[in-house]
């Protein structure tokens, strides 16, 4: 991998980042079109259904990308999806050599697309900026390689570790900076997680204001079906989509009624974390791509203890205040030694505005480990 591989590989990577939250269930791809060591053109996926970052920046590049090289995040399309395969555009185009940051697990493309371009002359190389490709990816690649969606776990708390008082008053721990950029993250998501008992203390309406991208779905977990028809979420039932995920023994006529009142109501068997996989389970076959739980701490620690989080947005303010009660961000069963506790990796500090600190890493897991096959697995150039 040479520097100038390297520079238009990076280009193409922050290209690809101005297709967040209006691309998915769609990857983010960037592309660039260099040749004798000057850029030439620049595209990305800009919306679910568009066209592709390869397609954007050949059109963009026009007769100049015979004999250039194209720099894409993810290996080219070599199938008939919502827009044509994007392997024929390359060669129609008369592309020299195609670099690649990685392959795409996605069935229907695998190394299909390298494979046809090796077949028809072009020279490809795989794994340029891989792992920063791979990164941007981890929400679309955890859908492809599981079936399941990508899980951020977000939560405000004290410096002492605390989410609320002990009566229960949280407003507000953290600052107007953070909960704006909370609204952010909102807008990009794909559905918003709470359980019952949040949703009936702090009555929120689970939306981004000012709208993003994305109007996030919301999930409430009620195993019993408790939550109140006069609550926001189910009187906003018909406007934002609501979904209520209830157990086997949830009374029949309170599902019927929050049926009738426009939330959709998913009920699975077993316990807490059987029924959180096979609710991401049915999200993901939706086309979910990102979902984003805010609490409280006994749905986070479910979520943990599911081995289901990905990774964390941490809002940490600078507030002590003390007392002896279980208002912690993260219960469930936990770790039971230090050395097995969830360890971030690729942590991330922000100070927000005056006075908070933002955490962000991403939480080890399996489906990460196989991930690297896509880079180091590539085929040579």
């Amino acid at each position: 991998m040479d520097d100038l591989d390297s520079r238009w590989m990076r280009m193409a990577l922050d290209e690809a980042e101005k297709g967040r939250g209006s691309v998915e269930p769609n990857p983010m791809v960037g592309a660039a079109v260099a040749r004798d060591g000057r850029l030439v053109a620049l595209g990305h996926h800009e919306r679910f259904g568009g066209p592709h970052a390869e397609v954007v920046a050949l059109a963009a590049a026009g007769d100049e990308a015979r004999g250039a090289t194209l720099y894409v995040t993810l290996e080219p399309c070599s199938h008939h999806g919502k827009t044509p395969p994007c392997v024929d555009a390359v060669l129609r185009a008369g592309v020299a050599r195609v670099v690649a940051a990685h392959r795409d697990p996605f069935p229907k493309v695998a190394g299909g697309g390298f494979a046809r371009l090796r077949d028809a002359g072009v020279a490809v190389t795989v794994g340029v900026l891989g792992a920063e490709a791979v990164a941007l990816n981890a929400p679309y690649l955890k859908r492809v390689s599981t079936g399941r969606p990508y899980v951020l776990a977000k939560w405000a708390m004290t410096l002492d570790g605390k989410t609320a008082v002990a009566g229960g008053d949280s407003r507000w721990i953290s600052s107007s900076e953070s909960r704006a950029l909370v609204h952010e993250v909102r807008g990009r998501m794909d559905a918003i997680v709470v359980g019952v008992g949040t949703a009936m203390a702090d009555d929120p309406l689970l939306t981004a204001r000012p709208p993003g991208p994305r109007s996030p779905t919301r999930v409430v977990l009620d195993a019993g079906a408790r939550l109140p028809l006069v609550s926001q979420l189910v009187r906003t039932a018909g406007e934002h989509p609501t979904i209520v995920v209830v157990g086997a023994a949830a009374p029949a006529d309170a599902v019927g009624r929050l049926e009738r009142a426009g939330c959709e109501v998913w009920s699975f068997p077993g316990e807490p974390r059987s029924r959180i996989v096979a609710m991401l389970e049915e999200l993901g076959r939706r086309g979910t791509t990102n979902v984003l739980v805010e609490g409280g701490g006994v749905v986070l620690g479910s979520f943990f203890d599911a081995g289901e989080v990905d990774e964390v947005d941490v809002y940490i303010a600078p507030i002590i205040e003390g007392g002896d009660h279980p208002r912690t961000p993260v219960r469930g069963e936990g770790s039971v030694l230090m050395e097995r506790a969830a360890r971030l990796q690729g942590v991330r500090r922000t100070l927000v505005g005056e006075r908070d600190v933002r955490l962000q890493g991403e939480v080890p897991s399996a489906w990460r480990g196989g991930l690297r096959s896509l880079i180091e697995g590539a085929d040579p150039t």
